[in-house]
């Protein structure tokens, strides 16, 4: 019996020391202090070449931190054009040009697009300061545009144009080449035929004219025969030079055909204006419309045939705007009234 109960104690004993003694658990094993987490040695190469990469990228260009990168890009490199071409000018001597030589140059003729085509264009809308900024640049370009062209430097030209055309509407480009092309087939600039007559047409409303344009005979001496020997020559007497000249509409007068004062000056303002009233004589043939469509066709007509004999007297005239077509034409009737715009009288039944 004492030897069992002895036994008890010594298995008490033991049991409790064990239960007092400090084990550490298996949570404290798995923490960083005692062990770390196992990552593959590829990933640290892929993590390690990420963070090389980011390092070494830079933004494409200065304008990346603004709002529209795309917008500021244009504008700096068309101002790096002007720089160039006006450098380029300057080495042949073509800057500053004097005010009246920037007058004498060709006429612009550009086809600029919209706000909303450049605005597409450039990935956003622009604003109205913006799109004038820009065409403050391009019109700049195309003046040296036009004087490299006119001097002759074709490398210049070449580059200008092709940088301009980037700006162009392909809309406007082609109402251009129409127009050009409208402008040769309708003779705007006609030539003289075999005999010295230009052949040129002329509208105003429904009315249409023909008109050939001739010089007048000028009485000239052969070789060193004067002029009264001229006169006396059996030749002048058969058939006398006309003394002044004629203008024949339908085969009549000017002024039997034309009774009105105002259609008779509409017809020889051309004439005044370029100077050349009794240098020519003009046969025409004007069909449709009344006297004052017949006056302002005939007058169009004979514009151009003195641009076609004197070209020198084409700006005056383009400047009294006569060597335009009048687009003014009679509105049309109108569905419900009397005329186009006239309505009948209202009644109440």
């Amino acid at each position: 019996m004492a030897t069992r109960l002895y036994a008890g104690n010594i298995l008490f004993t033991s049991t409790r020391t064990l239960c007092c003694r400090h084990v550490p658990l298996r949570t404290f094993a798995t923490t960083a202090t005692t062990a770390q987490h196992f990552v593959p040695p590829a990933s640290l190469q892929t993590l390690e070449q990420g963070v090389d990469t980011l390092k070494l990228q830079r933004p494409p260009s200065p304008t990346f931190y603004t709002t529209r990168p795309d917008y500021y890009d244009t504008v700096s490199a068309l101002q790096d054009a002007i720089r160039a071409s006006r450098t380029a000018l300057k080495a042949h001597h073509l800057l500053p040009l004097p005010p009246f030589a920037l007058r004498a140059l060709p006429a612009p003729d550009p086809a600029w697009a919209s706000k909303i085509e450049m605005g597409s264009n450039l990935d956003g809308q622009l604003s109205a300061s913006m799109y004038r900024q820009l065409m403050v640049l391009l019109k700049e370009l195309e003046v040296y545009h036009r004087i490299a062209n006119v001097a002759g430097i074709g490398e210049l030209e070449e580059v200008l144009g092709d940088l301009i055309r980037g700006f162009e509407s392909s809309k406007g480009i082609e109402a251009r080449k129409r127009r050009l092309l409208k402008q040769e087939m309708m003779g705007k600039k006609a030539k003289l035929d075999e005999y010295g007559r230009s052949y040129t047409v002329g509208r105003r409303k429904t009315s249409t004219a023909r008109v050939w344009t001739i010089e007048a005979n000028q009485l000239k001496s052969a070789g060193n025969e004067t002029a009264v020997e001229t006169l006396l020559s059996p030749l002048s007497a058969a058939a006398p030079p006309p003394s002044s000249t004629s203008i024949l509409i339908n085969s009549s007068p000017l002024s039997k055909y034309f009774p009105l004062p105002a259609d008779r000056e509409r017809i020889l303002r051309p004439l005044k204006l370029s100077g050349l009233l009794g240098a020519y004589n003009v046969f025409g043939l004007v069909r449709g419309g009344g006297t004052s469509g017949q006056s302002g066709a005939l007058a169009l007509a004979i514009a151009k045939g003195c641009v076609a004999h004197v070209p020198e007297v084409e700006p005056i005239l383009k400047k009294a705007k006569l060597l335009r077509r009048d687009p003014r034409m009679v509105e049309r009737k109108k569905t419900g009234l009397a005329k186009s715009r006239k309505a009948y009288t209202w009644v109440k039944r």
